[in-house]
């Protein structure tokens, strides 16, 4: 990356919930100023972490990991109050009687996996034992009691009934907290944001653009959905309403707490203190 020839690399996340920050995106407008590299989240994560990618949506805990290389964007993440329908936990018993059970859990999510594990620990008080599989249901089901599929692996699987217990881990979280729940947020690396303020504020307010276009007509990303995925209009229709792409007051005080709970069980090492990036400026939330 030079000044005569700024180039960011822009990560992009291949999941329904994140569309409306991309589908309307005009990434043919940037040219050669901007790369993009499509991977699931815990991809990204690692990709950010190590400097690979500048800038994209990652998941929550991911930032907080690194939150001291990372600022946030406004108006940009993937949050719902109450139900999400694509962070779904399957099990036999109810969570209250998941004492000495097996969890599966997938690969491809930290956010969700550390809020079930901090919903199990804080408010069930139930130990459990935690195994690693692909988000496959029968797989993981074969395997252990309960299993934990996210994005378009848990949309396809709750379309069957296979007898499971389904907790949707949004409305979970809700319920047990009254606060809103932050899934992914989008992130630009500091040094980036130093480096070129200008190309940064543009591609902010690109996202911006495809995010309004996104929701004020759900008809081409309902449609494109049905068409890849499955599932009938009004599902989708309801999917992408009832999720919020919003990051703002609200959103930050659930975060906050989440973040909180992790530091508490052990899940993160140190409090985590949101930086929120401003045009040409960085304003840091304090509780």
């Amino acid at each position: 990356m030079t000044p005569n020839n700024p180039t960011i690399r822009m990560g992009r996340i291949d999941f329904t919930n994140v569309w409306p920050l991309f589908y309307y995106f005009p990434f043919e407008s940037f040219g050669d100023q901007l790369e993009v590299f499509q991977q699931v989240p815990t991809q990204l994560n690692k990709a950010m972490a190590e400097g690979r990618i500048d800038i994209g949506p990652i998941s929550s805990f991911a930032y907080a990991e690194h939150a001291e290389d990372y600022l946030l964007f406004p108006h940009m993440s993937v949050s719902a109050f109450q139900h999400v329908h694509s962070l779904l936990l399957f099990h036999r018993k109810p969570l209250a009687e998941l004492e000495g059970s097996t969890i599966a859990l997938p690969t491809t999510s930290a956010t969700t996996v550390n809020l079930l594990k901090i919903i199990l620990a804080k408010y069930y008080r139930v130990n459990v034992h935690y195994v690693y599989e692909e988000p496959n249901l029968d797989t993981m089901m074969n395997k252990a009691d309960a299993g934990l599929l996210i994005g378009d692996h848990a949309i396809k699987a709750s379309w069957e009934d296979r007898g499971y217990l389904v907790t949707d881990l949004g409305a979970e979280w809700t319920r047990l907290t009254g606060h809103w729940m932050s899934f992914a947020v989008c992130t630009i690396r500091k040094q980036v944001a130093r480096e070129q303020p200008e190309l940064v504020a543009d591609i902010y307010k690109a996202f911006l653009e495809s995010k309004r276009k996104s929701l004020a007509d759900l008809t081409s990303l309902v449609n494109d959905a049905q068409r890849l995925i499955g599932g009938s209009r009004e599902y989708w229709h309801d999917y992408f309403s009832n999720l919020s792409y919003e990051f703002g007051p609200k959103q930050w005080e659930g975060l906050q707490l989440y973040y909180r709970y992790a530091v508490e069980l052990g899940f993160l090492k140190h409090e985590v203190q949101l930086q929120i990036w401003q045009d040409n400026s960085v304003a840091q939330v304090t509780e």
